[in-house]
């Protein structure tokens, strides 16, 4: 499609943006925020065990070849050692400690929400007023009122906001969460649905043992945050829509409710991922893309099929694991997943977060190479956007969650 010259109002003779299609969903704005503790990956395991006062060097040995292979370098937690000296407790084994845990949880959740929530609204360029609806995901708090009441009030939304909390979905909610807000957007008109993550690891904190070797995987990967999607179809003339939201899917395996568990106990939620999990992901992956894939099909009127890596991906980096196995069992080029690898590196698994965070990747990766175009520069390796592309994330259910999208910044030959 060609857009006009917004000055001369005539044909614009260079790349320009997609165009979205009327009545579609669309991104409008991200946002992020995070705790202000920044964790160095190359600390964890001295600071961890230091802070649980563990001195089991099969322990250490174990968390210091998990944090290596996770390729995590950075993360955000809300854990400090301000937080111990105040609640010792959090690290002794067998203590009751859910209240204290969530009295932290909740304020700093919604805190966090709070500030993803303004930094996606200022990227909007809209008022807050504007927002019609506001979608809330967050497995890291249990309260009544839930966590959508108290972000919209911190926010100063309107009463008549309406609301829908998504709770306990893990590393698969923000994707359920823009699934959520298109179908606001498309059957609402003039809607705009501002979406809100929020996680913290606080809630399953605790004291490593050899009885619990799996709580490690936790310690090498989980990271703290917020993140923030603002959804509305029929963009008006001054907002940038980013994507657009197509087919929207959801699937669940028969048989894996154990693979990624937790449960709320005394001590915090005790949460377990199976060894499996990637190899289950691998097993179903291609088929559940298939189908997504096909909906474009349909879009098009029977349009030409695509191969993987005509594609973008924006899949949640639950672990290099999955993304390995995704690499292969789809036969990517290496460079694919690099937005998902990238947000991996920087920020660790941070559960339904993470999903924005590989959206802003390649929404600045598809803005460096504007620029580079732009300046007659080539950047070898880089090749060009692709239009249509999957966003994907799995969780709990195991469930899958797809959605068929475009890319609207992606350039297109007048």
């Amino acid at each position: 499609m060609v857009s006009n010259d917004a000055d001369t109002g005539a044909p614009n003779q260079q790349a320009s943006s997609m165009a979205p299609n009327p009545g579609k969903a669309t991104i409008l704005a991200l946002g992020h925020a995070f705790p202000q503790q920044l964790v160095m990956q190359d600390y964890v395991v001295d600071g961890f065990m230091k802070n649980t006062n563990c001195d089991d060097p099969e322990l250490k040995e174990k968390l210091t070849r998990l944090c290596k292979t996770t390729t995590v370098k950075t993360r955000y937690v809300v854990m400090s050692e301000e937080i111990l000296r105040s609640y010792p407790e959090l690290a002794q084994e067998g203590s009751p400690t859910m209240k204290q845990r969530l009295d932290i949880s909740n304020k700093a959740v919604t805190q966090m929400a709070t500030e993803a929530s303004l930094a996606c609204v200022r990227a909007w360029g809209g008022a807050l007023s504007a927002v019609t609806h506001l979608v809330y995901v967050s497995s890291s708090e249990a309260r009544f009122p839930g966590g959508d009441l108290h972000l919209a009030r911190a926010l100063g939304l309107s009463p008549d906001v309406r609301r829908v909390m998504l709770a306990f979905t893990g590393c698969s909610g923000g994707v359920a969460g823009l699934r959520v807000a298109k179908g606001l957007a498309e059957s609402c008109p003039g809607a705009r649905v501002l979406l809100a993550t929020s996680e913290t690891t606080i809630v399953g904190f605790r004291p490593p043992s050899p009885d619990r070797p799996y709580d490690l995987v936790g310690v090498a990967l989980f990271g703290d945050g917020a993140g923030a999607a603002l959804v509305g179809a029929d963009p008006a003339p001054a907002e940038h829509p980013l994507f657009e939201l197509h087919a929207a899917l959801q699937r669940f395996l028969p048989g894996t409710d154990k693979t990624i568990e937790g449960r709320l106990t005394e001590e915090g939620i005790k949460f377990q991922l199976g060894r499996e999990l990637p190899h289950l992901i691998e097993a179903h992956v291609e088929d559940f893309c298939r189908k997504l894939m096909a909906e474009r099909r349909e879009v098009l009127a029977g349009g030409e099929a695509m191969g993987y890596d005509d594609m973008f991906w924006a899949v949640h980096p639950g672990g290099p694991a999955i993304l390995t196995k995704m690499e292969g069992r789809l036969g990517l080029a290496g460079d694919k997943l690099r937005a998902s690898r990238c947000a991996l590196r920087d920020f660790g698994n941070a559960s339904s977060n993470t999903i924005v965070y590989v959206l802003e990747n390649m929404v600045e990766e598809t803005r460096r190479r504007k620029a580079a175009a732009a300046a007659a520069e080539k950047e070898a390796g880089n090749g060009e956007d692709c239009e249509w592309g999957l966003i994907l994330a799995f969780g709990p259910g195991i469930t899958f969650e797809g959605i068929l999208a475009r890319n609207l910044q992606a350039t297109a030959q007048a």
